[in-house]
């Protein structure tokens, strides 16, 4: 299931993200450069609705509740309808459909807000927002296993989700002997963890909780910190308008207090 695509060290994420902003400045991506003429330029999928893809179960960030999909990302979507004053409609699809850009870039949504890390490699498809959250990756064990840190998973299998910095991360500084196994969601590697199909797993640390909140036999082991953050996306050189509502909406959130109280909402 590991897919053939080149791999670049996660440390990189964070220049690439202070680079992206600036570009994004350049073409008045501030919520200073927000004015009424380019909202009502924002071109959308389908008339009168933002049409956002995301990759789910991934909690807190986007989950099923009572039929619909929920979480962090999904209210601050929301958000960004609200300011274009449309309907917001969320859809799941496959993550590496939105890393690949063919779902933005073939007009299946448009935006992607998925938990997804702002990349050098990504952002030569996809068109970044101004970054919205901070990650670390985490691994995970069970208790008693004695696997702590990197060199102790030499010989071990190790899950991941596929296309994702976890995998990047794995790839970079696993020792050679270590097997990465690849899953499609992160649905697919909780339950091989749960099942003890893999030893361990890495993922962001931002949803590493669920999986020992769920599973008392799990423990978060260690926590790097690879400067990574989150940004939502729109089509490549495609949706300018789009991207720049989106950073006047999360400039707003930060300023008003609002993501304070979205972020307390999820994460406490």
């Amino acid at each position: 299931m590991t897919r053939t695509t080149p791999r670049h060290r996660i440390a990189g994420a964070a220049l690439s993200s202070a680079v992206l902003l600036l570009t994004l400045s350049a073409c008045g991506g501030s919520a200073s450069g927000q004015s009424a003429d380019s909202l009502s330029d924002v071109s959308l999928v389908f008339k009168g609705a933002l049409t956002v893809c995301t990759d789910s179960p991934y909690a807190p960030f986007v989950y099923e509740q009572k039929g619909k999909l929920a979480g962090f990302d999904v209210d601050l979507a929301q958000e960004v309808a609200d300011e274009l004053e449309v309907d917001l409609d969320v859809i799941d699809v496959d993550f590496d459909d939105i890393t690949s850009g063919d779902s933005l870039n073939n007009d299946v949504c448009d935006v992607a807000v998925s938990a997804m890390t702002i990349t050098g490699e990504r952002a030569r498809v996809l068109d970044f927002s101004s970054p919205y959250f901070d990650a670390k990756q985490a691994l995970i064990t069970p208790r008693g296993s004695g696997l702590d840190t990197l060199e102790e998973l030499a010989g071990q299998r190790v899950g991941v989700q596929k296309e994702t910095t976890g995998e990047t991360f794995m790839g970079d500084y696993a020792p050679d002997t270590t097997e990465v196994v690849t899953f499609a969601d992160a649905a697919g590697l909780q339950a091989a963890l749960d099942a003890g199909e893999i030893d361990a797993a890495m993922l962001d640390n931002t949803v590493s909780g669920e999986f020992v909140t769920q599973n008392r036999t799990l423990k978060l082991a260690r926590e790097f910190d690879t400067g990574e953050q989150y940004g939502m996306a729109v089509k490549k050189d495609g949706n300018i308008p789009l991207l720049r509502s989106i950073n006047s909406t999360l400039a707003q959130l930060r300023e008003d207090g609002r993501y304070d109280k979205i972020y307390k909402k999820y994460f406490g």
